[in-house]
């Protein structure tokens, strides 16, 4: 089974240029691009690879619409995703440097297994990533490479990651219909749970303060998608993967009211002094309010990076950040 993490990116960016290509020659998409058809053979083959600006300007001789592909990585785009040039390495660079957010350089290079110095270079536009590279970026900065290559092209065309595709299209499905299950799916990585000597039915259940029912359900439901196994009497994490639930607006919108109305009973039944919440009603300009959105992305995103580090794993943590404009109902999570 592949994970996000087990991505061979050579060969994954050799699969993605071949699927670009789609059913043209070799010799057709030479021409389509101005280069000689041996270069699209050495892509290919993995011998050499294009730029990621190269890339882009590929896919959109292909037929990609870039922008609009992107937009829907995205989900939520920033403004100026709508009118930047791809094919360009300044666009190339700005597009990487907004997905790490406030990451440090040393935490991508440590995640790509590349020079800070090399990192630091391709985010500010001073150099180009090869293909392979862009694709480590793109994991390092958002840890969602399986859904970028989605954008472009039919992962199913990529042999090398439509098994661990599949498996996300499982994980997102099974977050849809059974919310708690990741919550469960966490606390399996718990030390305390690690060290029984068995799996007790129940103590994953008590842990959370959650129905013995709700286990039952969505240990069920992990293990029929292929997330947890039986190892030495106890579940394990069949794999790590990072889920964009934001693919289908109507499911994504239900499952942000769920976890709000978690974080509110949770709110309710916890001591005085054991959870950080807080609030602010207040007045803003247009200008300000979308200052405050991409603060709250920042947020998130530096939050996931200590998380990603974090060890050992000895709480499973309901994160419920929201900023809503009440004068119109608009919100953002």
């Amino acid at each position: 089974m592949v994970t996000n993490s087990e991505v061979n990116y050579e060969l994954a960016a050799s699969e993605l240029l071949r699927a670009l290509r789609g059913s043209r020659s070799q010799e057709a998409f030479a021409r389509r691009l101005g280069c000689r058809s041996h270069a699209i053979y050495t892509w290919e083959s993995g011998r050499n690879f294009p730029t990621a600006a190269r890339t882009f300007l590929a896919a959109a001789r292909a037929g990609v619409d870039v922008n609009a592909a992107l937009q829907r990585f995205y989900r939520r785009p920033p403004p100026w995703l709508g009118t930047a040039d791809f094919s360009s390495p300044g666009s190339v660079a700005q597009l990487l440097d907004d997905l790490r957010g406030k990451t440090p350089v040393t935490a991508i290079a440590r995640a790509t297994g590349r020079t800070r110095f090399a990192v630091a270079r391709w985010l500010k536009g001073e150099a180009q990533p090869r293909l392979p590279d862009f694709l480590r970026l793109i994991e390092a900065a958002s840890l969602r490479v399986l859904d970028f290559v989605a954008c472009l092209v039919d992962p199913e065309q990529m042999p090398s990651i439509a098994p661990a595709y599949r498996d996300l299209e499982a994980t997102r499905r099974a977050a849809y219909e059974v919310p708690w299950s990741h919550a469960f799916l966490r606390a399996l990585e718990l030390q305390a749970y690690k060290a029984l000597p068995a799996h007790e039915p129940g103590w994953l259940a008590n842990t959370l303060a959650l129905d013995r029912a709700e286990e039952d359900r969505s240990l069920a439901l992990l293990e029929q998608s292929g997330q947890i196994a039986l190892h030495d009497g106890r579940y394990v994490p069949a794999r790590v993967t990072t889920v964009d639930t934001r693919r289908d607006a109507q499911a994504a919108r239900r499952l942000h009211q769920f976890f709000s109305l978690a974080a509110a009973q949770r709110l309710q039944q916890a001591p005085e002094g054991t959870t950080a919440s807080a609030y602010n009603l207040f007045g803003v300009s247009r200008v300000d309010l979308e200052r405050l959105r991409e603060l709250q992305r920042a947020y998130f995103h530096e939050m996931r990076a200590i998380i990603a580090d974090s060890e050992p794993v000895e709480a499973v943590v309901l994160a419920n950040m929201q900023l809503v404009e009440l004068s119109t109902g608009h919100g953002t999570d």
